[in-house]
This record gives structure tokens, sequence and C-alpha cells, in this order.
């Protein structure tokens, strides 16, 4: 089994579902043409058959994008499938993505059916699909709460019926990282042609385990990732793309790898935070605005003396223009030091003393220091 980890973007799709965060055409391509550059391996484009304006964007991404698998998202529905043929006509690399629900939740409240019956349905989409196209992926929604043996028995069928990626999502983001290996591990186990597809990950973080259960699935086998830039998407969002790839890059030891190129995670993080309107948490991780910064005394003291006393990666790496001291009344001599150096001023230790005095006065008034503030400090 290789060890090359597929990045299946949806941010387009799954992420674009947040409340008052769709873009227009335009916007799409945009950001399609980024993910592009990012090194993605699959764009997830749209939902082709939900609305014209969806239908427009999938068809002008796979004009537009040369490099990458173009996805649409359908339901196991004829005239959805219909819509994302022809949506994907001028794609270069086309994947339909069918699929139906598998948890017994789903079947009984939401199609009102048997289990037998969502067999059915699922292996005439995948057939469907597979007459169009030869990338067929297919999804069992909410198979984190379906009954294992069904679901290997589901996944069996629509691997036989000709799915090249099997998705089993944790639809409600309701499992543990053990509970996600195991899972998968069953499956592994007692699914005999689960070698002929590939087995993709696509977890939501509605109790904040998202990428924990990306990367126990992948450590059990799954070899595609479905994540979104900053982590969007519905209720409390999806597997952040840019936690995964920094996990495997810094995690060089667990022997996975992707295309990303990691100096395009800040730009595209802003990109799409910018288009959408929705700001990127602060203390988000690899691409919030805290990510690299130190404020704590202790804290700027060790990153001066030696980055890596508190950095396991390198800002540059990511494309974030390099780590920030910021100063508040938590902050020691020694940044104080390193920004009045940077402003052009340098102390002895009697005389620094004394500023250091008045700047802490002045930052438990001001809560934030800059330059500014420190010239006025130093007179």
């Amino acid at each position: 089994m290789s060890n090359r980890i597929q990045i299946f973007d949806t941010t387009l799709r799954d992420g674009e579902q947040v409340p008052g965060c769709q873009l227009n055409r335009e916007e799409k391509v945009e950001v399609a043409l980024e993910l592009e550059k990012l090194g993605v391996d699959i764009i997830e484009a749209g939902f082709p058959i939900s609305s014209p304006g969806d239908f427009a964007s999938v068809k002008a991404i796979a004009e537009s994008v040369t490099g990458p698998t173009v996805c649409a998202l359908t339901r196991a529905k004829k005239e959805d499938i219909d819509a994302a043929v022809e949506a994907l006509k001028p794609a270069r690399r086309p994947r339909i993505h069918t699929g139906i629900g598998a948890s017994d939740v789903h079947i009984k409240h939401k199609f009102n059916s048997t289990r037998e019956e969502i067999i059915e349905r699922g292996v005439w989409a995948v057939k469907y699909a597979k007459s169009f196209v030869e990338d067929v992926e297919f999804f069992a929604e909410d198979a984190g709460r379906a009954d294992l043996p069904f679901l290997a028995k589901l996944t069996s069928e629509v691997i036989k019926a000709g799915a090249t990626v099997v998705n089993l999502p944790d639809t409600t983001g309701y499992l543990l990282p053990n509970q996600m290996h195991d899972r998968i591990s069953y499956l592994f186990e007692h699914v005999d042609n689960i070698h002929l597809a590939t087995i993709s990950m696509h977890n939501h973080n509605d109790l904040g385990l998202a990428t924990a259960n990306t990367i126990a699935g992948i450590q059990a086998g799954a070899r595609q990732v479905e994540v979104t830039i900053n982590g969007i998407g519905e209720r409390a969002g999806n597997t952040s793309l840019e936690e995964v790839a920094m996990i495997l890059n810094v995690h060089k030891d667990l022997g996975f790898s992707t295309g990303i190129n990691p100096k395009y995670l800040y730009p595209t993080s802003c990109l799409v935070s910018n288009l959408m309107g929705m700001p990127v948490q602060a203390n988000k991780a690899v691409v919030g605005a805290n990510a690299f910064a130190h404020s704590s005394g202790i804290h700027q003291d060790g990153f001066l003396k030696h980055a890596q006393n508190y950095e396991i990666m390198n800002p540059e790496d990511v494309g974030v223009p390099s780590s920030a001291i910021l100063l508040t009344s938590r902050s020691g001599r020694a940044a104080l030091r390193h920004r009045l150096n940077l402003l052009g001023f340098e102390f002895e230790k009697p005389e620094l003393d004394k500023i250091y005095t008045r700047f802490l006065l002045m930052a438990d008034a001001r809560k934030m220091i800059h330059d500014e503030d420190l010239k006025e400090l130093v007179g």
C-alpha cells in the first residue's frame, strides 16, 4: 500500500456551506487555482444539482483547472448524477462523488428505508455514475455511527460496482480517535476487495476531533483525506487541510507524504478568509495570527535563545513571513531589549532596568505595546 496521502479539498463544497460564506463563480475559480498551486490532488468543486450558480461554478472550475481531479457531489439520484456529468464535461480528470446514508439513524429517519434497499441504491448510483466517468467515489454518510458488519457489506458491494474511492465520513464528529482507528482496521480485515479502492476520511469537528480522527484513519489504512482550508464547513467545521498537511510534514517518522507545498498554506488561508468574510481564529493551528507569536517572558527568552525551544515549525515554511515577539505586561527584559534593538536603541543593564519598570506600567495601561509606544517610552 502506498504511503502517499491524497488531499481532497472540499472548501468549495462543504466549506462553502457555512452560512454567509457563499462565493460567486469568479471567486470560486480564483480559490480553485490557488488550491491547484497549493498542490491538492482533488478539488470538490460543488454540488451541481443544488442551484444554477453551483452548476456554472463547477463547470467553470472544470474548464480552469489543469492538474487536480475535479469532483462534483451528487445524491444517489439520476438527476443529480446527470447534472454532475454535464457540469464536469470540460474536466481533464472528472470524478463523481455519489452516495447515501449508512447509519441506522439515517436509514430509518432520513430515508425511511432498509439496509438492503440502501445497498441497492448505492450500487445503482455507482454503476450509473461509472457509465459516464471512470473515477467514482462513493460516500457512506454517517459511517461513524453505522453498524460495522453492514458498513463492511456496503463497502464491498460498491467496490464491486466500480467505486474507485470509498468515503467513510464521521458526519457528526462523533468518534474518538481510537474508535476511528478500530473501525477502519475492521473494514480492512473484513472487506475482501478493499484494496481495489482508496479509503477516504471525511471528518467533522463537532467535538474538536476531526484532525485527530483523520490521522487515526490514515494510520489504519485510509489514503485519502477530505479537508478544507481553515477547517471551515458545516456546524463546527471539517478537518483542516493545513493541520493534516503539517502533522504529516512534522512527523516524518509516520512515513506518510502529500503533494502539498506548505509555503502556500498561509496565503491560501488568507485568500479564503478574505473572500468568504470569515476571520481565522487567532489561536488557529498553523495559520492563526498567534500561531508563531510569543508574548510570555519565559517563552520569549527561550525563543530568542533558540527558536526550536518553542516552535516545531518554521513560519517561513508555511508562508508566514516571520515569528512575532508581542510585548505585553507578561513580557520580560529579553523581549523588550530585542524590540528596542530592532528599532535601533541599545541600553546598558541599569538603564534598561529603569525603562523596563516604566514599560510594565505602560503595558498594564495599554495591554499591547507597539513600536510607537516604545519610541515614546525611551523619549
